[in-house]
């Protein structure tokens, strides 16, 4: 019997951040090994990225990658100024969750500043996005996914939209942050479920969570892409170049993400990234190519 068909769509996250991510990127597209990457509309490096793909004339979508931690905001800091810093630049992560779990984080702000780095893509690209998932998973936190869905609602074509789960049985099987991912596929199913009743298509599981010491696993990236299920499976990866302009906006110099996104960059130029889709039977898309699937929870999904 023929093995059923399988997609799976390679996200570059964090397109934008700085010009030596930039580059990794679109060198992996280059050789077909990404098929989507989001761009970080508010990094002081977005419209050089923009030039650079424009320039680069691959086939990669590029999306949107809303970012409420890092950067200044698109809109004018005292109309957000619950979600910014002495600093003039939006909250870190953790200090991000610790104010949205105290509830100091004005919706209508969240609300404006999303609103405004939608424009800004527009700006930037000239369209409307095709793809989109948040830095950082910040829409898995009320109600930040809900005002993105709303916000998303009449956008058309309508937009593939990351889905932050995973099975229960990964988080057994696969090694490497599973309490952090446990917490994410949590929520991510909640989210999920709000995706389906809006209609959003997507994938079905995503695989590649993790924390920056278990990239150093040359098995890594194999690893999950022989044992995720799933029809439709979404890669999210953070490969780029040396980049030292991260340092005090992404990442310190020691604390590992600077590095793993230069050793995820080395496992998917590997021929061993690309024999382990051909074994999973995956056929790498782009996320245009899934703007028709639309699923309905975890049943489908298995």
């Amino acid at each position: 019997m023929k093995p059923a068909q399988r997609y799976l769509v390679v996200i570059a996250d964090d397109y934008g951040i700085g010009p030596a991510t930039t580059q990794g990127i679109l060198d992996l597209a280059g050789k077909g090994l990404v098929t989507g990457t989001v761009l970080l509309v508010n990094s002081p490096y977005a419209e050089e990225a923009v030039r650079a793909w424009r320039q680069a004339n691959l086939p990669l979508e590029l999306g949107w990658h809303p970012c409420l931690t890092m950067d200044p905001p698109i809109s004018p800091v005292h109309r957000v100024s619950s979600l910014v810093g002495p600093d003039g630049c939006l909250w870190s992560l953790g200090s991000f969750i610790r104010r949205w779990w105290r509830g100091d984080l004005c919706p209508r702000e969240i609300e404006a500043e999303l609103l405004a780095q939608y424009q800004r893509f527009h700006e930037l690209v000239g369209h409307a996005p095709t793809v989109i998932n948040s830095h950082q998973h910040t829409q898995l936190f009320p109600p930040v996914g809900e005002i993105l869905l709303k916000l998303l609602a009449q956008v058309r074509p309508i937009p593939y939209l990351r889905r932050i789960r995973e099975p229960y049985r990964m988080l057994l099987r696969i090694p490497g942050a599973r309490l952090k991912r446990s917490f994410l596929s949590f929520l991510g199913r909640r989210h999920a479920r709000q995706q389906d009743q809006h209609g959003f298509p997507g994938n079905q599981w995503l695989a590649g969570t993790t924390d920056p010491r278990w990239v150093e696993d040359s098995r890594f990236f194999t690893r999950w892409l022989s044992r995720v299920p799933g029809s439709i499976v979404e890669l999210a990866c953070h490969p780029g170049y040396l980049d030292t302009t991260l340092i005090g906006r992404d990442c310190t110099a020691t604390d590992g993400l600077m590095k793993r996104r230069v050793d995820e960059f080395h496992l998917m130029m590997q021929p061993s990234f690309r024999e382990a889709c051909q074994q999973a039977n995956f056929t790498l898309v782009p996320p245009s190519e899934l703007l028709q699937f639309h699923f309905r929870g975890p049943a489908h999904a298995a």
